[in-house]
């Protein structure tokens, strides 16, 4: 029996309402006040990630100066925002980098990150993503968007990594 060839993931690309955060959004008279991050997805993503080669990259929908704070903070060093249509950013990014869409991986929740899931190396998402969502992904965290979630599917790209490599010395 002969193995398919797995790529290794170089890229972690990351939406954030519903994925980083929990999708709520806490707007006040004069727009968005603030969104709440989990600190060990934070970790995940500037500890973890550049230990093992993994570019952290965010492409949201919606654009917010909170995103840029946080991701300055976290070490995510590309942001994309007020992208309709993630895949054609993906691809891009892909083509500037010379990075395989098979050693993309990518964590979203929602309609909009179908495509995404079903065209990356690797689709994961939240424990509260949409039914469709789950039933494309690879990948689906045990706890919910904005509550680690990023962290769990750090760790199994991280596995699954260590794995390909292992089998291939």
């Amino acid at each position: 029996m002969i193995e398919s060839y797995i790529c290794t993931i170089k890229m972690l690309i990351m939406d954030v309402d519903g994925t980083l955060t929990d999708g709520k959004l806490y707007m006040g008279q004069e727009g968005e006040l603030f969104k709440v991050f989990d600190i060990k997805d934070g970790y995940a993503i500037k500890e973890m990630l550049p230990k093992y080669g993994i570019t952290p990259i965010i492409i949201t929908g919606r654009t917010s100066k909170i995103v840029d704070n946080r991701a300055k903070e976290i070490g995510v060093k590309l942001v994309y925002q007020g992208i309709n249509d993630k895949l054609v950013q993906i691809k891009t990014i892909a083509n500037e980098n010379t990075v395989t869409m098979e050693e993309i991986a990518y964590i979203g929740d929602d309609l909009n990150d179908l495509d995404c899931i079903k065209t990356c190396g690797l689709g994961g998402c939240p424990a509260d993503a949409v039914s469709e969502i789950k039933k494309n992904a690879e990948y689906v965290a045990e706890k919910p968007g904005g509550f680690g979630a990023v962290r769990d599917f750090v760790e199994y790209i991280i596995k699954k990594n260590n794995k390909h490599k292992n089998n291939n010395i």
